[in-house]
C-alpha cells in the first residue's frame, strides 16, 4: 500500500506533466535526423544504455540497498523493459517507413484510453464522469488536429504493416504504465527507471547487434550526438517525470499527456520550422486542453 501523496507532490505532478509530451516532441525530431544516421534498434540501444548508467551511478546506493529484491524481480525488470524501451523505442521508427503521420497518431491515441480503461477495471482506480468526459474530449481534439479539421478524411485512411507496430507500441505502452502502478515500488523513481534501463538494454541487444552486423551505417559523431540527445531529454528526463507523476496521480491521468503531443508538435512546427499555425490546431488544442485539465483536476488527495 503506497502513501497518500502530500498537496505540494500533488501540485508538483500536476504542473510536471505538461513538460512531459515537449520532451517526447523532441524524440521525433531525432527519428527523422536518425534516417541513413544511426538504425532504429542501435539508437534504443544507445539512449537507454547510457541512460541507465547515468541514473544507475546517481542511484548506486539505493540500488545496492535493494539488491536483493532486485534478484528476486528479475523478470519483472526485463518485461517493463521489454513494453517502455524496446517496443515503444523502436516501433514507431520502423512504423514511419510505411505508414503515414495520420495513421501513426490515430493509432497512438488509443493508447490513453486503454490506460484509462485498464485503471478503472485492472486497478480500480476511481475515475468520475468528469475524467470520463476529458478522455473523450482529448480524443476528439486529436482527430481534429491530425485530419485538419475535415473529418471526411477518416474514410480515406488505409492500414498498411507499419500500423500493426503502432498498434503494438500503444499496447506496450499502455502495459507499461499499468504494470509500474500495479508492481508498486519501494525505490525512488530514478532508482526504478535505471533497473528498467538495464531490463531494456538486455532485451535489446541482440535486436541492435543483429543491425550492427547488417551493415547499417557507420556511426559517427552525428550518431553519438543523436544518441545522447535521446538519452537526456525523451529519456531520462520524460522517463523519470512520467513514473513519478503515475506514482502520485495515477496512470490514467498520466496517460492523458499523450493527447498533447500533436498540439505541441504544431506550436514547435509554428516557431521553429515556420508552418502555419491554423484553425484546427485552435480548436482541437481547446479540445484536448480542456480534456486534459478535466482529468487531471480530478485527482485530489485520498482519491
Amino acid at each position: 500500500m503506497q502513501p497518500e501523496p502530500s498537496v505540494g507532490a500533488l501540485r508538483a505532478a500536476k504542473l510536471l506533466i505538461w513538460v512531459i509530451p515537449l520532451l517526447w516532441v523532441v524524440n521525433s525530431f531525432i527519428a527523422r535526423r536518425a534516417i541513413d544516421v544511426i538504425t532504429p534498434h542501435v539508437l534504443a540501444w544507445g539512449r537507454w544504455a547510457l541512460a541507465g548508467v547515468i541514473l544507475a551511478w546517481v542511484t548506486r546506493a539505493e540500488l545496492w540497498q535493494h539488491r536483493q529484491a532486485l534478484r528476486t524481480h528479475t523478470r519483472r525488470y526485463l518485461l517493463l523493459g521489454a513494453c517502455g524501451m524496446w517496443i515503444c523505442g523502436a516501433a514507431v521508427y520502423f512504423a514511419g517507413q510505411t505508414t503515414t503521420m495520420m495513421n501513426i497518431s490515430l493509432i497512438y491515441a488509443a493508447s490513453p484510453v486503454m490506460i484509462a480503461v485498464g485503471s478503472v477495471l485492472w486497478l480500480r482506480e476511481p475515475f468520475s464522469k468528469r475524467q470520463a468526459l476529458g478522455v473523450v474530449l482529448a480524443l476528439v481534439g486529436v482527430v481534429h488536429v491530425v485530419v485538419q479539421g475535415q473529418w471526411l478524411l477518416l474514410a480515406q485512411v488505409v492500414f498498411v504493416p507499419g500500423d500493426l507496430w503502432i498498434a503494438a507500441a500503444a499496447t506496450a505502452w499502455a502495459a507499461y504504465s499499468m504494470l509500474q502502478k500495479h508492481w508498486g515500488n519501494p525505490m525512488s523513481a530514478s532508482a526504478q527507471l535505471a533497473v528498467i534501463c538495464a531490463g531494456g538494454v538486455v532485451v535489446l541487444t541482440p535486436f541492435a547487434a543483429w543491425e550492427l552486423l547488417q551493415g547499417g551505417p557507420p556511426l559517427g559523431t552525428q550518431a553519438l550526438a543523436l544518441v545522447v540527445m535521446a538519452a537526456l531529454l525523451p529519456g531520462v528526463l520524460a522517463y523519470w517525470i512520467y513514473g513519478w507523476t503515475q506514482s502520485v496521480l495515477g496512470p490514467g491521468p498520466v496517460a492523458m499527456t499523450m493527447y498533447l503531443g500533436p498540439l505541441y508538435a504544431a506550436v514547435v512546427a509554428w516557431l521553429f520550422l515556420g508552418e502555419a499555425l491554423e484553425l484546427h490546431h485552435l480548436i482541437g488544442g481547446v479540445l484536448i486542453l480542456s480534456g486534459v485539465g478535466l482529468v487531471v483536476a480530478g485527482k485530489r488527495v485520498g482519491d
